[in-house]
């Protein structure tokens, strides 16, 4: 088949420089191991071929090292093995910079084109234009940086990745080679478990370096080819934070780090803001401005280098200096240099004095256990008493009167406790800091009913916040199936709350409501998930317009397809007109963070590719996107058989148990890449409800069987052919732009897939049976996957994707193959006893590589 322009770019820029490089890279010498590099090409190509005859990985070790009198020894064996580990790694940042220099001259482009193809057919015309205009005055993206465990490459990684990048571009063999020594010798991995404060510095790198350049850039871009003043878009891109505001599960998460990342995160900016300063000024020396430079010098010096313990918004006085800059400039010196200026106040409208907006979250749980302590001990002021509180919920909610006063708490009071109502008053503080925008959000995990928000919003009455000035949204997260399911009910009896409709009108009536990807996957399988968040948004549309709400859905989607990760910015161009999307609004978390916003260039793409699905949904909106009742009708169809078959997977007796004895899930807990424990109930037994959402779709996805991206959908799919409605799926296909990229997404987590590492347990005596059953539903999920995309391969729409997963794949099969090794072992009691906690720390070190080879997941 004939390579198109773009598949012989990516061979040429891509895959032959890597390898050219890696050359390069195989030379450098590790310490106490000289020839890693020489034998590590005669390794990968032992493991390929162990893979192909089905070999166990103690099959495929053991007769490598059988080959080289010098492994005879276990320490040396280890030894060579921890060594593999670190080039495999490296090799992974090496292809990342690679792919990542190339991007401009693959002209990367998706489906949905960008903004600039938009621009241009509004120069012709111009109702076009008006509609884009007005629609901007209105609209915005916002991305929230998480803290989740996915992936964390530490701070001088990244540094070094993206100075690679540049010399990958210019070809400068001889930097590329200093900078390939310096990666050799840089540590990847923490030696301590990091802090919350630690993750927000790791993340803090991206706001500083990307975000901040890259969110005027836009702005800026708009603002000339639209001609639209930059004071008329200036939310247009928004940024949010949950590192140290994320206590959901999170016992390190504390009043004191949250303060110390809003801290962090101000002075941050503001030396941000300082750099940009001195250039202003540097080129600014004309007469008549003195004054105004002099005002902004002291402004952004102190608050870069001398910060004072209570700080107060000064964007205000910022502007007001910046703008009395700007007029001096175009009315006594023709404008010179007046763009400088421009762009700080374009920076200055976006990121205030706080930089990112810090997201609170919460269980449910903690905060009704809160507010049941507060009631308890003042049950003389709160006007509720404690049985209230064990009522049914319309009797629960009768209960709150929202009275005023400021309750406190004892020292003995359980920490979570003390922590919920010293940061409800900490976000006050953040607020006098960067204004209202620096911290504004509390969202509720797990949140069942309305009384779990209508008891928060009592608890902040009752910590010196008053009515009329509480410039706080509650933000309910329904994440589960039965949860999503009840969302509709828990939001009509808000809107219909005298108090909450107040505070909301109060608010502007706009409502922000999260909805969860990763646990309704967990809970009931991809396509289920999929449909039911989709049904959600319909059900919510519908009611929010019904009672004139501003509705904004913020959606938590991972990296992965199994956790709503993939072509995240096809599902919101093909919304319907059933849906809000007039925010946009989503998690970015591990490798989707640095794969898809790592870079100046693959920043700027991906934010204006979510720009233009939701101005051309709402301004060219695609009518096949909305579904007809039919169409719905097959896929709740599809879904309810797709759930049922993933439920018997769930229900399984060895489900959990597989997990536990082939993957590395025990060693996710012991790997210093997050502060967040791997599961809630950290003290207890494990149990599936507990299991985090991430380190569930992170276990299948090292064994190489991403099931919770695919199983069920090739039954679904088959359970349609059977009874006729193989027509009407396949249209769904064709025409709607949301069955289409769930579809495609499915795909793609199945090319990540490789069930022939793991071929080998289907003679287990115990798991053998359970490995066929999984198999067996890969193999009827990619027959149909096939048929209905007419296609030979899974991606074959997706050529260069393709090629970039199965190029990783290749690189990070030894590290399987190590790890699989080292979990059998362990098991099966096959190393001595004072090898098997070197061989637990190998397990966790493959776990990185092969995580943060997974960018094409994003």
């Amino acid at each position: 088949m004939k390579l198109s322009q773009k598949q012989v770019v990516f061979e040429n820029e891509v895959l032959t420089r890597f390898e050219l490089f890696k050359s390069l890279f195989l030379t450098l010498p590790f310490q106490r191991v000289k020839h890693t590099g020489t034998l590590l090409p005669f390794f990968a190509s032992h493991c390929e071929q162990g893979v192909e005859q089905h070999l166990a990985p103690e099959e495929i070790i053991d007769s490598f090292f059988g080959q080289y009198e010098q492994y005879v020894q276990e320490e040396d064996r280890i030894d060579l093995l921890f060594r593999i580990v670190q080039y495999i790694e490296r090799q992974v940042v090496l292809f990342d910079a690679v792919e990542d220099s190339s991007f401009q001259a693959l002209e990367k482009t998706d489906e949905t084109a960008g903004l600039d193809s938009l621009f241009k057919l509004a120069q012709s015309d111009k109702k076009l234009k008006n509609q884009i205009v007005e629609k901007l005055k209105d609209f915005s993206v916002r991305l929230v940086l998480t803290a989740h465990p996915t992936q964390f490459y530490p701070g001088p990684v990244l540094g070094i990745i993206n100075d690679l990048i540049e010399a990958i571009k210019k070809n400068d063999i001889q930097n590329i080679h200093l900078l390939l020594q310096q990666l050799g010798k840089t540590p990847f991995i923490n030696k301590n478990k990091p802090t919350p404060v630690d993750e927000a510095v790791s993340l803090a790198w991206y706001l500083e370096n990307v975000f901040y350049k890259v969110t005027s850039n836009i702005h800026s871009k708009i603002d000339s080819e639209l001609e639209l003043p930059s004071d008329d878009v200036k939310q247009l891109i928004e940024l949010g934070f949950w590192p140290g505001g994320d206590r959901d599960g999170n016992p390190n998460v504390t009043v004191e780090s949250t303060k110390r990342v809003a801290t962090m995160l101000r002075t941050i900016l503001f030396r941000c803001y300082y750099r940009d300063f001195r250039l202003v000024k540097r080129r600014i020396t004309f007469r008549g401005v003195e004054q105004y430079l002099e005002n902004l010098q002291e402004l952004f010096y102190n608050n870069s280098f001398n910060p004072v313990e209570c700080p107060v918004d000064e964007t205000a006085k910022i502007l007001e200096n910046l703008h009395n800059i700007k007029e001096v400039l175009l009315t006594s010196h023709n404008g010179l240099f007046v763009e400088l200026v421009e762009d700080l106040i374009r920076k200055v409208n976006t990121f205030g004095c706080y930089f990112t907006t810090l997201d609170i979250r919460q269980d449910s749980s903690v905060l009704r256990n809160t507010l049941q302590y507060v009631v308890e001990k003042y049950a003389d002021k709160t006007g509720i008493q404690a049985a209230d509180l064990e009522k049914e919920e319309a009797e629960k909610q009768k209960a709150f009167i929202f009275n005023e006063e400021l309750l406190d708490y004892e020292e003995d009071a359980d920490p979570l406790v003390k922590d919920t109502l010293g940061v409800i008053r900490l976000i006050k503080d953040i607020q006098k800091a960067g204004s209202e925008r620096a911290a504004q959000r509390f969202i509720i995990s797990n949140c069942q009913q309305a009384s779990d928000i209508l008891g928060l919003m009592q608890l902040f009455l009752w910590q010196g916040w008053k009515k009329e000035t509480l410039t706080i949204d509650f933000v309910p997260l329904f994440e589960t199936v039965d949860d999503l399911a009840r969302a509709r009910n828990v939001m009509y009896t808000l809107y219909n709350n005298e108090a909450y409709a107040e505070h909301l009108k109060r608010r502007g009536k706009r409502q922000t409501i999260m909805l969860g990807f990763s646990d309704s996957t967990k809970d009931g399988g991809y396509l289920m998930a999929n449909w039911s968040i989709y049904k959600a948004k319909v059900e919510l549309t519908a009611l929010a317009r019904q009672y004139d709400i501003d509705l904004v859905f913020f959606d938590g989607r991972g990296g992965p397809p199994a956790r709503g990760g993939g072509k995240t910015q096809r599902f919101y161009a093909a919304m319907g007109s059933e849906i809000a999307n007039k925010h946009i609004q989503l998690t970015i978390q591990g490798q989707t963070i640095s794969s898809q916003y790592g870079s100046l260039d693959t920043a700027q793409y991906n934010i204006e590719q979510l720009l233009h699905a939701g101005l051309i949904s709402e301004i060219k909106p695609n009518s096949s996107d909305t579904l007809t009742e039919k169409q719905k009708s097959v896929i709740d169809d599809l879904a309810s058989e797709s759930h049922r078959k993933f439920m018997e997977l769930r229900n399984h007796p060895k489900f959990l148990k597989y997990l536990e004895k082939l993957s590395p899930l025990k060693a996710l807990s012991s790997i210093n890449i997050s502060s967040r424990p791997v599961k809630r109930n950290s003290d207890k037994e494990l149990r599936l409800k507990d299991l985090r959402a991430i380190s569930f779709v992170t276990a299948w996805s090292q064994l190489k069987q991403n099931i919770p991206g695919f199983y069920g959908v090739g039954t679904a799919l088959e359970w349609a052919e059977e009874n006729n409605l193989w027509s009407y799926v396949k249209q769904l296909y064709q025409n709607s732009g949301f069955f289409n990229t769930l579809i495609d997404n499915c795909m793609m987590s199945m090319t990540k897939s490789n069930f022939d590492i793991t071929s080998y347990m289907k003679e287990d005596k115990e798991f053998g049976d359970f490995w066929t059953m999984l198999y067996e539903e890969y193999e009827k999920t990619k027959k149909y996957l096939l048929k209905l995309s007419n296609a030979e391969t899974l991606m074959e729409n997706y050529p260069i994707e393709r090629a970039s997963i199965l190029a990783r794949e290749k690189i990070v099969l030894p590290l399987l193959i190590i790890q699989h090794y080292a979990i059998r072992g362990i098991e099966s009691k096959r190393f001595s006893e004072e090898h098997q906690e070197v061989y637990r720390k190998l397990i966790s070190r493959t776990i990185y590589g092969v995580v943060n080879a997974g960018r094409n997941l994003a």
